[in-house]
């Protein structure tokens, strides 16, 4: 080593800690949680559109039901999601719906990944005795 240089000039002095998370895209959700937001949105658009149009025998109706669901949607769930996830870690979305599809419906839990998460209910103790209790 030359003298006079200083090994800790060329290592990084900082970390990024938002280096790797998603940025905001439209009222507070990610790319991820807009996309699952405009998949429920659609598929209710889907069915209020079908049940209209059977009802009136307009099928034209079903797109428009869509498209005003997926804007409902996007601005509704947008904005109770920003509420949700507000003072929380980032990843508290994917665990509490994880959480939820592993209480509610087991067997899509693995495709969830809610297989992993630990869902015991109950009283925990450290397994500690006192004298009182070995008599």
């Amino acid at each position: 080593m030359a003298e006079g240089t200083d090994p800790r000039r060329d290592a990084v002095t900082f970390l990024p800690h938002r280096l790797n998370r998603q940025p905001v895209i439209v009222r507070g959700l990610t790319a991820d949680e807009l996309w699952i937001t405009t998949g429920v949105s659609a598929a209710c658009g889907l069915a209020v559109g079908l049940l209209f149009a059977s009802l009136t025998r307009r099928w034209a109706i079903v797109p428009t039901a869509i498209v005003l669901c997926v804007a409902a949607g996007i601005f509704l769930g947008g904005g109770v999601l920003r509420r949700q996830k507000r003072g929380r870690p980032e990843t508290w979305l994917y665990r509490q719906l994880q959480w939820w599809v592993r209480r509610r419906v087991p067997a899509l839990s693995a495709y969830v990944g809610g297989s992993e998460l630990i869902t015991r209910s109950g009283y925990w103790t450290t397994r500690r005795t006192t004298k009182r209790d070995l008599r």
